[in-house]
């Protein structure tokens, strides 16, 4: 979730995501979900090509052809997890320049809606944080698989 001041002072720019496998993984779910979908979509495929009964020699190729897809898609999936941290840095980079303001305010500021503005900023930076190390445990995790 992007907060008004985030949206207010660099607009839509860091929203650009995408996948290349729309069909599959709807750009509505959560990184953590879309991953468990993936995966679930491979098991599932798997499971039903493995219990289909094929009276030819192809089996094998079957076989090998399912476990290059789901190669395919780890690969896939990894490499998204890495572009989501890089872009949360980005976040992070972009939001801290505005902090930079942060020492100039004297605490006897006039308008206090700054100091809200502030602590926007900072939850933004939680949040891109979160968002940063969950790609990134997700991405070390995968090596388990």
């Amino acid at each position: 979730m992007v907060s008004p001041v985030w949206k207010r002072l660099i607009g839509n720019a860091g929203n650009s995501g995408g996948f290349t496998m729309k069909i599959l993984v709807s750009n509505a779910t959560s990184p953590r979900q879309r991953n468990g979908t993936d995966r679930d979509i491979v098991t599932r495929l798997t499971a039903a090509m493995k219990n289909a009964r094929f009276d030819c020699e192809c089996r094998s190729q079957l076989d090998e052809a399912l476990d290059r897809f789901a190669v395919m898609e780890r690969r896939r999936t990894m490499r998204s997890d890495l572009s989501n941290a890089c872009s949360q840095r980005r976040k992070i980079e972009a939001i801290l320049l505005f902090l930079q303001d942060l020492d100039d305010l004297k605490a006897t500021e006039q308008d206090y809606s700054v100091f809200r503005d502030v602590a926007l900023l900072f939850d933004d930076i939680a949040d891109a944080a979160k968002q940063g190390s969950d790609a990134m445990r997700r991405l070390y995790s995968s090596n388990d698989e």
